[in-house]
């Protein structure tokens, strides 16, 4: 993907109503383009933990958690290997029992789970189901083909998320070292002391009580402004 169409696909995700808008209705767009798809989901690893990054409508509840929890099934080896799943009729298939009996009964009959080569995760996966035995044998190139297409997609979203972590991170911290500073002044004021023994006292309550340091400035902060000092920290 060139950096011109990098940067115009992070501006229309920015646009959009939220990237999990976005991912679902490029979900929706693989069923209508993948042959015999029924329903379609995407897979990422992060933080050694597996989770569904988006599903499109007519996606059984539970379809994709099933295999988390279980640590088996086509998505979970799809992304944990990098080699592509895939199992004509469910109904003959033997590697994974128990996802398999659980797949079966919401009416998939066929599952085609394709790896996603996704920077910043550990292991990715575009997973395709089917109402019918052998409903994707047609449409297996298709996939590999929109899996191409998804694979950048998905990982300028998992880069603007990121990004507006790392953002929210910032603020949070900004945030800590304002009511802090100011929890510190009104005890410098209140004692007649200097900034550092201010701080290392509230560290000490901060302690002694069992409190981050940053909700015990905030208590301060806020019984100051509400109403004259009772003596206590």
């Amino acid at each position: 993907m060139t950096s011109e169409t990098s940067d115009t696909l992070d501006q229309a995700m920015v646009r959009s109503s939220g990237l999990d808008t976005l991912l679902r209705d490029l979900t929706d767009r693989a069923v209508q383009e993948v042959p015999g798809a029924a329903a379609c989901s995407i897979t990422v690893r992060r933080a050694d933990r597996l989770l569904t990054l988006a599903g499109s409508a007519g996606l059984p509840s539970g379809l994709d958690q099933r295999q988390y929890e279980n640590g088996s099934g086509p998505c979970v080896a799809a992304a944990g290997t990098g080699t592509e799943q895939y199992s004509p009729d469910l109904a003959a298939e033997t590697r994974w029992p128990e996802y398999t009996r659980y797949a079966l009964a919401t009416g998939v009959r066929t599952v085609l789970a394709v790896p996603l080569d996704v920077a910043g995760a550990s292991g990715a996966a575009l997973n395709l189901y089917g109402e019918r035995p052998g409903a994707l044998a047609a449409g297996r190139e298709a996939a590999r083909a929109l899996a191409v297409r998804v694979t950048d997609t998905v990982t300028t979203a998992l880069r603007i998320e990121r990004g507006r972590q790392s953002a929210a991170d910032v603020r949070t911290a900004l945030l800590s070292r304002s009511v802090i500073d100011q929890a510190t002044g009104i005890l410098m004021a209140r004692e007649r002391i200097d900034a550092g023994r201010a701080l290392e006292r509230l560290r000490r309550v901060s302690q002694d009580r069992n409190i981050k340091l940053r909700d015990l400035c905030a208590q301060v902060v806020a019984r100051t402004a509400n109403g004259p000092s009772d003596g206590r920290n």
